[in-house]
């Protein structure tokens, strides 16, 4: 019985890894033939790139609609106007971020974690741009549009 149980724990712990994988392109490849934003938008850049609470990847929030999931070692960006924003993911407690985006100047956001009660909490954290572009070069693509 012992061993059933471990079967299943390995099992359930190589489904959940294969479940954080993703096959898109690595930021550190990409990022050269990315395109620039469209006049009079500027880009968010989202990434995560601890795998510690793999399983808990919440919906990422900018000013109330979902952009993306807080997926480990993955990556994703958004193109918007100018103005101020609002960054919030939850699981048992919500978490924010509030920024002005302003044009010329690109927003990097990391989305660390931290033990909760039940289960850990997504945060956002800004993060300047030399240093978001050295953490971001092992993430991967987790994008489903290039830009809105």
């Amino acid at each position: 019985m012992k061993s059933l149980v471990q079967r299943l724990a390995s099992l359930s712990l190589i489904a959940l890894l294969a479940a954080c994988a993703t096959g898109g392109p690595k930021y550190k490849e990409m990022s050269q033939s990315l395109t620039t934003p469209q006049p009079g938008t500027e880009r968010i850049w989202f990434y995560r790139t601890s795998v510690l609470g793999a399983a808990v990847q919440p919906a990422v929030k900018l000013n109330g609609e979902v952009v993306g999931s807080a997926v480990p070692g993955g990556f994703f960006y958004v193109d918007r106007a100018p103005g101020d924003y609002t960054v919030t993911t939850a699981t048992e407690l919500e978490k924010k971020l509030t920024f002005t985006l302003e044009q010329g100047q690109p927003r990097y956001v990391r989305l660390d974690i931290s033990m909760g009660l039940f289960v850990g909490h997504v945060y956002a954290v800004l993060v300047d741009e030399e240093k978001a572009k050295k953490e971001m070069d092992s993430t991967t693509y987790i994008g489903k549009t290039a830009a809105k």
